[in-house]
């Protein structure tokens, strides 16, 4: 059985798992869907036609779900999609999608510090680990393992790559490469992110070729259309390199040098 607080209010379609605890004054509305072990703290709000897999802990005054901030916002169904074993901490925001059938997504295992804010239509990966005040504007994809830093903005339709890292109180504008580091306003790629990969297991020899990449796309002062070429047929291939060749051969917004 799932335990409410007497102050809480749930609305009578919202779904609920087993076992979820929803705490004092925290508000669930009727498009809402929680999976077992959910734990809202105090002072919740989670509404819209949201769902949240199993064991997701939400901290007080954090906001899932609602309407869209976006001027465009026109009506219409539209979603947010939560995996299992997320922190959401204090008034973390994760908005709805802007039109009608779009879909707002967050997987699994993500930690989202304090005030931190997922816009419209954004797409969240797993193990993803966001500072306090960390932002995404509208449509952005970050991938798996990603990190980005305290008091950074990431602009609309940037993709930031897995195993990616973003420094403090950064300014993207442009896609951030995955296994890279990125930092400073407009930020640039400075580095590999070397240890983040040493401590996901990555072997010296894929380490190795993605130092080499990087010195290739950012310190040769080649074209990217160029550096594509010399990269491709001149490093060893791997998963890893393979990866991000095909995230830079897909960028339209350029990637972050």
């Amino acid at each position: 059985m799932s335990t409410l607080h007497p102050t809480a209010i749930l609305h009578p379609e919202a779904v609920l798992g087993e076992d979820c605890w929803i705490g004092p004054y925290c508000v669930v509305g009727a498009g809402v869907r929680l999976g077992d072990r959910c734990r809202l703290h105090s002072h919740v709000v989670i509404d819209g036609n949201t769902s949240l897999g199993s064991d997701n802990e939400v901290f007080p005054f954090a906001c899932l779900g609602l309407k869209t901030q976006d001027l465009k916002w026109k009506g219409g169904l539209t979603r947010v999609e939560i995996g299992d074993r997320n922190v959401f901490r204090e008034y973390v925001t994760v908005h709805s999608a802007t039109s009608d059938g779009g879909i707002t997504r967050v997987g699994s295992d993500n930690h989202f510090l304090a005030y931190v804010h997922l816009a419209h239509d954004v797409t969240v990966g797993h193990h993803v680990i966001m500072s306090n005040v960390a932002t995404l504007a509208g449509h952005v994809d970050v991938g798996d393992h990603a990190v980005i830093g305290g008091l950074a903005a990431v602009h609309q339709f940037c993709r930031i790559g897995s195993f990616a890292m973003i420094g403090g109180c950064s300014k993207v504008v442009q896609d951030v490469p995955p296994y890279m580091m990125a930092d400073g306003n407009p930020a640039e790629t400075r580095f590999i992110n070397k240890v983040g990969l040493e401590r996901n297991g990555f072997p010296p020899e894929t380490i190795k070729t993605l130092i080499s990449a990087f010195k290739i796309f950012f310190k040769e002062g080649l074209t990217t259309s160029n550096a594509l070429v010399k990269a491709a047929g001149e490093l060893p291939p791997s998963p890893a390199l393979e990866h991000l060749l095909q995230f830079i051969r897909t960028t339209e917004r350029g990637i972050s040098k």
